[in-house]
């Protein structure tokens, strides 16, 4: 049944998309929660100014990958987007790797 999967698929993205976003709240970085999408888009945290800059240490430091917003044009700049395309355990490994980089 086509309507099964797709409540089954919506309540598996809110369960990515919560543990995301309050993830990121326990560790100082408030996002807010996407009404209908699978993209969190986020503020740079305090300190940062250059998306890019800061999607390069998430890289190399935390080995978590997201994307800068300046590659959506000028008004992107001062945000990243995180795409929920991973399991909860994956998003809660990955906010605990930021975790270190923001502490």
């Amino acid at each position: 049944n086509g309507d099964d999967f797709i409540k089954n698929n919506c309540k598996e993205y809110e369960k990515r998309r919560d543990a995301l976003v309050s993830g990121l709240k326990k560790i100082g970085w408030d996002a807010p929660a996407p009404k209908a999408s699978f993209y969190v888009w986020a503020k740079l945290p305090k300190g940062y100014s250059s998306s890019m800059d800061f999607v390069k240490k998430l890289i190399t430091e935390a080995g978590v990958i997201t994307t800068p917003g300046i590659g959506f044009g000028k008004s992107g700049e001062g945000y990243v987007r995180m795409a929920l395309t991973v399991n909860v355990a994956r998003i809660k490994e990955a906010v605990e790797r930021i975790k270190k980089i923001l502490s």
